[in-house]
């Protein structure tokens, strides 16, 4: 299981993601925005209000969340 130290949102559905190992990874979130529960983050606000919490991200004021493994596969 992966451990997130930080992660700062980028334009255009970019995560930046530093792990455990101090690996940087650039997660693309795009494909999950076509999805309904996270469509909401196509306002460039509400994606930028991502909170870290070590084995997942969150959106204020949402629901929605990601695991540091989601963020591990797709981040390159």
């Amino acid at each position: 299981m992966h451990q997130l130290i930080s992660v700062t949102a980028k334009p255009n559905a970019m995560l930046e993601c530093v792990f455990e190992n101090n690996i940087k990874k650039t997660a693309d979130i795009k494909p999950f925005l076509d999805s309904e529960v996270f469509s909401v983050l196509k306002n460039e606000q509400l994606f930028q209000s991502i909170t870290c919490h070590k084995y997942f991200v969150s959106w204020q004021n949402e629901e929605i969340d990601l695991s540091a493994d989601t963020l591990w596969h797709v981040g390159k």
